[in-house]
C-alpha cells in the first residue's frame, strides 16, 4: 500500500525533474520515486558495509587475527584475474 507525502522543492530543483521526466517520457512523480528509492537503497547498503567494519574491528580487537596488506593484495589480485581463490587464512 502507498501513502502520499509530500516535499517541498525549490523552483529550478522542481524544472530540473520535470525536465528530466520529459526527457524519460516519464511522470515528475515517477523520477522522484525512483531517485528516492535508489538513495535508500544506497544509504542501506553503506550502512550495512559500516556495521559490517566496526564487527571486523571489534572481532580484530579480540583475537588480534588479521591478514597484511601484502597478502590481502596478492588474494586480490588473484580474484581480479578471475581465479575462484579462497581468501587467506587470518593469523596472529
Amino acid at each position: 500500500m502507498a501513502t502520499a507525502t509530500s516535499i517541498k522543492l525549490d523552483d529550478e530543483l522542481k524544472s530540473r525533474i520535470q525536465q528530466l521526466a520529459a526527457n524519460r517520457r516519464r511522470s515528475a512523480h515517477w523520477i522522484m520515486r525512483e531517485a528516492i528509492a535508489q538513495y535508500v537503497e544506497r544509504e542501506e547498503q553503506l550502512e550495512n558495509y559500516r556495521q559490517e567494519a566496526m564487527l571486523a574491528r571489534q572481532k580484530y580487537q579480540q583475537n588480534g587475527r588479521h591478514l597484511t596488506l601484502e597478502e590481502a593484495d596478492a588474494w586480490m589480485a588473484k580474484l581480479e584475474a578471475g581465479m575462484d581463490v579462497e581468501p587467506p587464512e587470518c593469523h596472529d
